[in-house]
C-alpha cells in the first residue's frame, strides 16, 4: 500500500475513533458537519474518497484540527530522543514538540554540572526535581532543591541552575524565552 493509502486509512480510523470516543452515532456527526450519514459511513469504511471540503468540517465537528487529523504516523512522532550538550552538562528530552498553551515547553533535563552563568529573560520558570539535588542560583541566593521538591521563580532575577552533589534530573516548564535560554547552547 502506498504512503498516501496508509495515511488515508489512518485518517478514516481517526474520524471513526473520535466519533465513537464522543459517543456519537453516524447521524449525530453527520448533522454536526453537514454531511449525509451515508456519505460519512462511506468515508469511514473507505468506500468513498475523502475530499478536502468534507475533511475540514469533519475535523471541526470532532473538535480537532485538519493538521491533527492528517498528521504523520512515523516513529518520529512517538520516540523522543535526547539532545546532549556536553559542554554545559545538560541532556534534554523535549516532551512537547510544539509550544503548548501560552507558548510553554515541557522538558526533562539531566544535569551533570554545577550552575553556570546567570541569565535574565522575561517570564517565569518552573521545575520539579525528579532525582538528585539541584542548586538554583537567584542573584546572590543559592537555593537547594531536592528530589520531590519544585521551584518557581521570576526570570527577571539573574538565575542559573545545575546539579549539586552529582547528577540530577528535572522536569521543567519554560516559556518561549526560557526555552531559548535554557534549552539551547550559548
Amino acid at each position: 500500500m502506498t504512503q498516501d493509502g496508509d495515511l488515508d486509512g489512518v485518517v478514516r480510523k481517526r474520524i471513526r475513533g473520535l466519533r465513537v470516543a464522543r459517543g456519537w452515532s453516524l447521524d449525530e456527526l453527520a448533522a454536526r458537519c453537514y454531511l449525509s450519514p451515508s456519505t460519512l459511513s462511506r468515508i469511514e469504511t473507505g468506500h468513498r474518497r475523502i475530499a478536502l471540503d468534507q475533511l475540514a468540517p469533519i475535523a471541526r465537528a470532532l473538535g480537532t484540527t485538519l493538521d491533527q487529523l492528517v498528521e504523520s504516523v512515523s516513529d518520529e512522532d512517538v520516540v523522543i530522543r535526547p539532545e546532549r550538550d556536553t559542554v554545559r552538562g545538560v541532556t534534554t528530552w523535549l516532551l512537547t514538540r510544539d509550544s503548548g498553551p501560552n507558548g510553554v515547553t515541557v522538558a526533562k533535563m539531566r544535569l551533570t554540572k554545577p550552575a553556570g552563568e546567570q541569565r535574565v529573560h522575561p517570564g517565569r520558570d518552573w521545575f520539579t526535581v525528579l532525582s538528585g539535588a539541584v542548586e538554583l542560583r537567584l542573584g546572590e541566593r543559592r537555593v537547594r532543591v531536592e528530589a520531590g521538591q519544585a521551584a518557581e521563580f521570576s526570570c527577571m532575577v539573574p538565575h542559573a541552575f545545575g546539579s549539586l552533589d552529582g547528577p540530577a534530573e528535572i522536569l521543567c516548564i519554560l516559556d518561549n524565552e526560557g526555552q531559548r535560554t535554557h534549552l539551547h547552547s550559548h
